[in-house]
């Protein structure tokens, strides 16, 4: 078994790039509005509201570690399912310069995320436009998007490759999707990994409409929605625990509907993030895309869209409350653990890596499928 050495591995760490005061009042800027924050209304739904970042992670709150969101239009593909344009100029390897609309990330020829480890945590991965090829050191393998979502317990340690094969070699190639890092408590930071796939069709995606006809559509990649449920975290999952009220959704709100976020518990944190569009309403407050809201979990939450419609991505959950000690790919509790984790990945890999490459596609087809690791294949539908 070959050894790294601690340069190599930290080579590696980098590919998984995929980090109120009672009774005042003050003025905040978000977008190109200004709004004025008052804590005398107790009925104001809104703790904080964060520009987010043009590029890179998104901030969380406990129990998730980060968020990013990718949005590339790739154009036309070649013939080895890479882009059809000229990668002169880019810094291949650690490509993120959205030159064009689009990055190569940490691929060479096409574009992703190659062969990389993670410990202690989970990552979500919930695919609207284009298609993702996984595979991993347990001899699991999988293509999907279309909204699909994967949902990966990397806990003891496993090596994954997410690559993005471009397959219209006419038409431009995007690529639209948010990948979700959720933090396990310490007594499943070694469990043993898990791998799952919710097709599409297993995910609910309920309609309301408002008093005008206008839609409100809720993707419920997590969470009770009403009597609405979807499929069941991995079984070592914080959002399998019943008292995590953890929640993850989409939400996109045609232009000038009017929705409620129903309170929770007082005990959530919970944060809405206005991914694009016109921007929505809430009270007072005027916010723009590209804007994290930080709400009070136990108010309802009335909010309309700008005019225009606007995307919306939900995340909430009680939180672990623990420490957390990161480097690169490991999340854990303490220092030490750290350490073993590096020691534990340069002697035993997290398993075998069977695909030949570190950078490994699915071949040409289409086909949506995951491959097991008791070897069982699904397909969607």
């Amino acid at each position: 078994m070959k050894k790294f050495s601690r340069k190599e591995i930290l080579k590696l760490m980098g590919l998984a790039g995929i980090a109120s005061t009672a009774g005042t009042f003050f003025n905040k800027v978000y977008g190109n509005e200004m709004e004025n924050i008052t804590s005398e209304n107790e009925k104001n739904p809104v703790k904080d509201i964060v520009t987010l970042p043009d590029t890179g992670t998104w901030p969380t709150k406990d129990p998730f570690l980060f968020c990013v969101h990718h949005h590339d239009v790739y154009p036309s593909a070649n013939q080895s399912l890479g882009p059809s344009e000229s990668l002169s100029g880019r810094d291949i390897g650690q490509d993120f310069s959205n030159k064009n609309g689009w990055s190569m990330y940490h691929g060479s020829n096409i574009p992703g995320f190659p062969r990389h480890p993670h410990r202690g945590f989970e990552t979500v991965t919930i695919v609207e436009k284009g298609l993702i090829d996984h595979s991993d050191s347990l001899g699991a393998a999988a293509r999907y998007g279309k909204g699909d979502v994967q949902w990966l317990t990397a806990g003891d340690g496993i090596q994954h490759a997410e690559m993005f094969p471009l397959f219209d070699q006419v038409n431009p190639n995007p690529i639209d999707f948010f990948q979700i890092w959720v933090n396990l408590p310490a007594v499943h930071k070694r469990v043993k990994p898990y791998f799952s796939m919710f097709w599409a069709d297993q995910v609910p995606v309920v309609n309301i409409q408002d008093s005008k006809g206008r839609l409100t559509e809720v993707t419920i990649v997590a969470g009770k929605y009403g009597r609405n449920k979807p499929q069941n975290p991995p079984p070592d999952s914080w959002a399998s625990e019943s008292e995590s009220n953890f929640a993850m959704w989409i939400i996109k709100l045609q232009s000038e509907a009017e929705w409620i976020l129903p309170a929770t518990s007082s005990t959530t944190n919970r944060s809405l993030y206005v991914v694009n569009g016109t921007g929505i309403k809430i009270g007072k407050h005027l916010i723009n895309a590209r804007n994290q809201v930080e709400l009070i979990p136990d108010i309802d939450v009335n909010i309309s869209d700008n005019g225009g419609g606007t995307k919306l991505l939900l995340l909430q959950g009680k939180p672990i409350s623990e420490p957390i000690v990161k480097h690169g790919p490991f999340v854990m509790n303490t220092k030490s653990e750290i350490n073993q984790a590096y020691f534990d990945y340069q002697n035993t890999q997290f398993g075998n890596w069977v695909w030949g490459k570190d950078d490994p596609v699915h071949g040409k087809e289409l086909k949506r499928f995951a491959k097991l690791v008791d070897g069982r294949e699904e397909t969607p539908g």
